[in-house]
């Protein structure tokens, strides 16, 4: 007896090869029927008997195509409408605007083959991809994702091409970025005054200028790479001079895992994320000695690298480099260069430029990722994971979320799906606020969503939370900075129906008193948060230069534990800042331009800076990061602190005591390694204790960490296994960064808590 089921499946279930391998299970078990895009997802209808579809089912089950994710399956039985045989239907479209875009993922093995092969037609074409590889969101203006909707419009396929396009059988079968040579996108190469260089091969003359020590700007799929060859020591310090880079370790790229090896430890399960379609930049201890030029990541344990993921990425390297820099092309704190823009923006920093006539319609920054003890952490969100959504424990109403100011994403929900866009920087600049505003019209439109709640910081200056007060959007409702990065970690976890211990420990937020927080111990779930305890409050002398000058933090704390006494330490900022130290004593003392702050970073950059570590931050974290890397593991034990209980008000951690161990310890000649270390564990202590009070008050056995604090291995790990030898159950971010580029979704779990529970 035939039977007839109507599947629709939702996910990542366009541009993956879904359709063709729909129609070859359907064939293969004698099905009658259709299938075609929608922009709800894929919409499939099969005829046949009961045993047909239950073996089209399983198959449908066991053998998804790689880069597919069905998110939600929906089957309803209907007349048989004696269908013969089975088609693949045109898209059609309407306003569900289900469908999910699928991310852009790396080359694959088997257009790797082709791009190797001298007689394939699309040998060393640099634009080679099929259903298993290449840019997806990056080139995508609307749904369902079809060709017309994408930059690929801008090249009518060949007739080989359209051959492929258009074969069920072929693996190019609605790959919507298939070309060739004949019909896509072509490369040229460019003087920094966007003169074209007449050549056959522009990938071979980028190539020998590499070689040459030349700087070349490489546009790729989500925008511009800086590029030179990371064993030329005046190439790299060129590179880093023009582009007012500081210390700012740069990525690196090398063409095989066999060849990272050489200058890097790599475990296991850091080769496989390393080696996936996501390709992201894995942070990676370094091999001492190795080959890479120091002034690549001077005075880091880490490099940053990645593999190839598009075939010019591929060509470019050959394989005579040991690695090339692949740093993101734009100035500080600016987006990415996407168009030919590059040449004013970035003509002075770069050579030569190797680019093309493919539109990116999508900025999208390399993704960084860390493996700690097995399991993932997310340093910057963007390509290859965006727009995969994360699912929450709860259907929310339409939401956007606005996220903070420095490392921005912005969020949005559609059901129980939540969506971070592509990690956008500080969006403190003209050029930062228009990518804020086209992403969040993007997502909006591509998504099908006009939000009816919109969640924003606290922080009165921040350009995100300007941008949601203005806006139309009548139901706002703000977050607090350290309660967001609590609620993150739990929406991400599914914990969100429970209370936890949240220890959220970064730089800076605005706090509900109006001082600026950042060494916190929070207690509650979504929406609601109680203050449990946090570090006792010391001036910030001049503002933000004290996170630009991290000698004045350490000022403010030396003040506040030894008066002046201080300047008869042997501290090596003194000598160079003795000018100044009056000035910024009396701003401490008298509050003048002095924010008071609880702040865990400012209180590294303290320590950072009397180690003699960093007298100044190139970049944002970098006395932290000296900090760690400093660190040598020693038996001492912590150093002293005290924990000031008070009825009715927040636990007030005191690190006097701490201070005055570390001065005295700098005075006889401590080792900065042993002092670092015995820093961290003082730390790790703190919070430890906190937690196990907390526990025993409030019977709460759960601990969830929050904020940029946590990119730091020695406080992730130690206090993660001190918690857990105490009973405790411990989580941590792993989807969504645990610094500020996972606001935007601990927003959304306040906003969708505060909606559902009125």
């Amino acid at each position: 007896m035939t039977r007839r089921r109507e599947i629709l499946a939702t996910g990542i279930v366009q541009g993956v090869g879904f359709r063709p391998f729909v129609f070859r299970i359907a064939r293969r078990h004698g099905l009658a029927g259709t299938v075609c895009n929608t922009s709800e997802g894929v919409r499939i209808a099969v005829e046949g008997t009961d045993d047909q579809i239950a073996g089209f089912l399983e198959a449908f089950e066991a053998e998804l195509p790689p880069l597919a994710h069905v998110t939600s399956m929906k089957i309803t039985e209907a007349r048989p409408a004696g269908l013969n045989g089975f088609e693949i239907l045109p898209s059609t479209d309407d306003d569900a605007h289900e469908a999910l875009v699928p991310p852009d993922v790396s080359v694959c093995q088997n257009c790797l083959r082709e791009l190797a092969d001298d007689n394939d037609r699309r040998y060393r074409y640099p634009f080679i991809n099929c259903t298993d590889c290449g840019p997806r969101y990056t080139i995508i203006a609307d749904v369902p994702y079809d060709r017309e909707q994408t930059s690929m419009i801008d090249f009518p396929m060949c007739k080989h091409c359209t051959g492929e396009y258009k074969n069920p059988a072929d693996r190019r079968f609605h790959a919507e970025a298939t070309c060739c040579g004949n019909c896509g996108p072509s490369l040229r190469i460019c003087d920094n005054r966007n003169s074209e260089i007449k050549t056959d091969d522009p990938i071979a003359y980028a190539h020998e200028k590499l070689h040459e020590g030349a700087i070349v700007a490489v546009k790729g799929i989500g925008g511009f790479h800086l590029a030179v060859d990371a064993m030329n020591h005046t190439a790299v310090e060129n590179l880093r001079e023009r582009k007012g880079r500081g210390f700012k370790p740069f990525a690196l790229m090398a063409d095989t895992v066999e060849r990272i090896r050489i200058f890097c430890h790599m475990s296991d399960d850091e080769e496989k994320m390393l080696a996936s379609a996501i390709r992201p930049i894995m942070i990676l201890r370094k091999r001492e000695p190795n080959p890479i030029t120091e002034g690549v990541a001077p005075g880091n344990s880490y490099f940053g690298v990645m593999l190839p993921y598009t075939p010019v990425h591929r060509l470019l390297l050959g394989d005579d480099f040991s690695a090339l820099v692949m740093t993101s092309g734009n100035l500080a704190d600016e987006p990415i260069v996407i168009d030919d823009t590059a040449f004013a923006r970035l003509g002075h920093v770069a050579d030569y430029f190797l680019t093309h006539n493919r539109r990116i319609l999508h900025r999208a920054d390399d993704s960084v990722v860390k493996i700690i003890n097995g399991k993932q952490q997310l340093w910057r969100r963007s390509r290859g994971y965006v727009p995969r959504p994360i699912t929450m424990q709860h259907e929310a109403p339409p939401i956007l979320a606005c996220g903070g100011m420095m490392k921005n994403t912005i969020a949005l929900t559609r059901g129980r799906d939540v969506f971070l866009s592509q990690h956008m920087g500080d969006i403190d600049s003209e050029e930062g606020l228009t990518f804020f505003e086209e992403t969040i019209e993007h997502l909006k439109r591509m998504l099908g969503i006009q939000p009816r709640i919109i969640a924003h910081d606290l922080h009165p200056d921040y350009l995100s939370t300007q941008y949601a007060l203005a806006s139309g959007i009548e139901n706002k409702i703000g977050v607090q900075h350290h309660a967001a990065h609590i609620a993150a970690c739990q929406y991400e976890h599914q914990i969100t129906d429970r209370k936890v211990i949240g220890i959220a420990l970064d730089g800076t937020g605005y706090g509900l008193d109006g001082n600026v927080w950042g060494g916190e111990v929070l207690v509650g779930r979504p929406p609601d948060y109680e203050r449990a305890a946090h570090f006792e409050y010391v001036p910030m002398p001049g503002g933000e230069q004290a996170i630009r000058q991290p000698w004045r933090m350490a000022v403010s704390y030396l003040m506040a534990t030894l008066g002046r006494e201080y300047r008869a330490l042997p501290l090596r900022f003194i000598a160079p800042h003795g000018h100044e130290l009056y000035d910024v004593e009396t701003l401490a003392e008298r509050r003048i331009n002095s924010p008071l702050t609880s702040s865990c970073g400012r209180l590294f950059d303290a320590v950072s800076a009397m180690l003699g570590l960093a007298d100044a931050a190139t970049f944002e974290g970098e006395p932290a990061a000296r900090l760690e890397m400093e660190a040598t593991p020693n038996d001492a034990l912590p150093y002293g602190y005290e924990l000031i209980h008070a009825k009715d008000a927040p636990t007030i951690i005191s690190t006097k005591e701490m201070f005055r161990a570390i001065a005295k310890d700098i005075a006889g000649g401590t080792s900065p390694g042993d002092i670092a270390w015995r820093f961290h564990l003082t730390l790790i202590d703190v919070f430890a204790k906190l937690a196990a009070e907390l526990r025993d008050r409030t019977n709460i056995n759960t601990v969830a960490f929050g904020g940029g604090v946590f990119l730091n291995q020695i406080m992730l790990t130690g206090l993660t296994e001190k918690l857990t030898a105490q009973g405790l159950e411990v989580y941590s971010p792993e989807q969504a960064p645990p610094g500020d580029g996972g606001i935007s979704l601990g927003q959304i779990a306040v906003a969708a808590a505060s909606e559902r529970t009125g």
